[in-house]
């Protein structure tokens, strides 16, 4: 498959079939996609989780930090991009560093321990 065919159509259609590939678990397609977007429009949130999601499937667990640490950066209250930091962090055998992002996600829905 040649990349123009990740760069082909608008911004819509793109997001539409990279979470069509993403849904079809093809994470390695969604992300060649999602990345394109992404540098297009960084602001985006729901393309980077997407994207962030779409490498920690793939085992791509720095690159899924980086981008969880990038829409944190921009929204610190961002509860799915601190569960999935502290799921990607507890994956890499970081459990000390996963910790205060699992307990902050888990204070965010509500899900208070003793």
């Amino acid at each position: 498959m040649s990349d123009t065919y990740y760069e082909f159509g608008t911004a819509a259609e793109r997001w539409d079939r990279a979470r069509m590939f993403f849904e079809a678990k093809e994470y390695l397609t969604a992300a060649r996609i999602l990345r394109g977007l992404v540098d297009e429009a960084p602001g985006q949130t729901a393309q980077r989780l997407l994207l962030a999601r779409s490498y920690y499937h793939s085992a791509q667990l720095g690159r899924a930090e980086t981008e969880l640490r990038a829409v944190l950066d921009r929204d610190p209250v961002e509860q799915y991009a601190h569960l999935m930091l502290g799921r990607t962090l507890e994956r890499q055998g970081r459990p000390a560093e996963a910790a205060p992002h699992l307990r902050m996600a888990a204070a965010m829905a509500g899900e208070f321990t003793d």
